[in-house]
């Protein structure tokens, strides 16, 4: 028995950009250049009914995601600006946040499509991705016989 799974796209370039910046990312900690490099952890989850792609995402609102499925792939993407100003008497401070990302997978051909929820509460993305009718059902074991 097999069981399919989400797998990610490039797995390997967000580690590879990572590693290249973390000496700088560890000298700006809190600073806007970790918040750009960042991309969200995912977890991903299997029952009989369906998979379960839960995205950590805190700061966000539901607006902020463009979730599109093309083939068999599904991306997640995200991106939010925001500038504030404060002024006082003596300065005038502006500060501006652009926070991106971009996640891609290759969802298993037993999902149904158009079926797909998803749904962000607490800082956590949750997409429930269900499956098909036949992906539920039990396999049947066959014996074959050797001539």
């Amino acid at each position: 028995m097999s069981t399919k799974a989400l797998s990610r796209v490039n797995e390997m370039f967000p580690d590879l950009f990572e590693d290249f910046f973390k000496p700088w990312n560890e000298r700006f900690t809190g600073n806007i250049w970790g918040k750009m490099l960042t991309i969200p952890a995912v977890n991903i989850t299997e029952n009989d009914e369906s998979f379960r792609l839960s995205l950590a995402a805190p700061g966000l609102v539901k607006d902020d995601f463009h979730i599109n499925v093309e083939g068999n792939m599904l991306t997640i993407s995200c991106e939010k600006e925001e500038e504030k100003e404060e002024k006082n008497e003596k300065m005038t401070r502006n500060e501006y946040n652009f926070t991106s990302f971009e996640r891609t997978f290759t969802m298993p051909e037993d999902v149904e499509m158009d079926k797909i929820e998803a749904k962000y509460e607490n800082g956590v993305l949750n997409l429930m991705l269900p499956k098909k009718e036949e992906a539920k059902k039990p396999m049947q074991l066959k014996n074959i016989k050797v001539n």
